[in-house]
């Protein structure tokens, strides 16, 4: 039989175990609800216990003892994992809202050509220099070309070299062509930004609809390349660093091209013979992100210089 001491012993150690587990969960940090759920669930084993204590019966069972101070701990273990659980979702949720800031302050691209190139009509020695239209006409040359130097200056600052640039150019407006000539979507997304890569699925899905398949491939090495215009675009005004460089290229290469229905007949083109076709491409790279690619982000219509 229990002595009284001993009953007195046995509930004032069950009474600190269940406040050792409401506390915990409250130090821990838990939410309301499951610091609630914690000490009800305490309070509610200890309870059930009581009335057995206080009447003294012989043969309690200890191992209802044990089990209420298992429950205690793995309330205060289930305290430590729910609390851990809020924290590691606020981590991994958090560089997600980061990225989504990021990417409204840091787009992608521009979406557009800034200032698209087109010739200058020429103009007489004489006009050029010795009337008010042939100033401003000067004038605003002058600007243009600082514009592209300007720009140009910024871009080997961050390691840019004219011929690895036209090599890689060159590459590209290969592989480019190539793929539009297959209907590759999916490699196509890599190498142009999202407003060309649009307009390129409309442009195949319009060829696709009209030719079955064709054959196209460029005759190296290209016959010209050379840069007609250089530009930065700003995206922030606080801070300048943040732009992106656009380069104009004028590209003439030797091609060869085909175009066949759905029963395999030549319908236009002849693989054949090399055409020697001039195309105005612009390219496009951010200043700001580490490891940027060039990417296609315009094609512009070559136009006779008026005259």
């Amino acid at each position: 039989m229990m002595t009284p001491f001993k009953r007195f012993h046995l509930v004032r150690t069950l009474y600190r175990s269940s406040q050792i587990g409401e506390s915990s969960s409250y130090l821990l940090g838990s939410s309301k609800t499951y610091s609630s759920a914690i000490s009800n669930g305490s309070e509610g084993n200890f309870r059930s216990f009581y009335p057995n204590l206080l009447k003294g019966q012989d043969g309690f069972p200890f191992a209802g003892v044990k089990s209420l101070t298992l429950r205690s701990t793995m309330a205060a273990e289930l305290s430590i994992f729910m609390n851990d659980k809020r924290m590691i979702t606020t981590q991994a949720k958090a560089p997600a809202q980061a990225r989504q800031v990021a990417q409204q302050i840091s787009i992608s691209s521009p979406g557009f050509i800034y200032e698209p190139y087109e010739p200058r009509a020429k103009m007489p020695f004489w006009k050029r220099w010795f009337t008010r239209s042939g100033w401003r006409r000067t004038k605003h040359d002058i600007i243009l070309e600082l514009k592209s130097a300007y720009a140009i200056a910024k871009l080997r600052k961050k390691g840019y070299s004219k011929k690895q640039f036209y090599n890689e150019a060159v590459n590209m407006y290969k592989e480019i062509n190539t793929l539009i000539a297959n209907g590759d979507r999916r490699s196509l997304r890599k190498s142009v930004t999202e407003k060309m890569f649009s307009a390129l699925k409309n442009e195949i899905k319009l060829r696709e609809s009209a030719w079955s398949k064709v054959y196209w491939e460029m005759v190296e090495p290209v016959v010209t390349i050379r840069t007609l215009r250089a530009r930065l675009i700003g995206v922030d005004r606080k801070d300048l660093d943040k732009t992106f460089i656009q380069l104009t290229l004028e590209i003439l290469a030797k091609q060869k091209f085909e175009a066949y229905d759905s029963k395999g007949s030549v319908v236009a083109g002849d693989k054949s013979k090399e055409v020697l076709v001039r195309d105005i491409w612009v390219f496009e790279k951010s200043m700001f992100h580490r490891g940027a690619s060039w990417r296609l982000c315009g094609r512009i219509t070559p136009k006779a210089s008026k005259a």
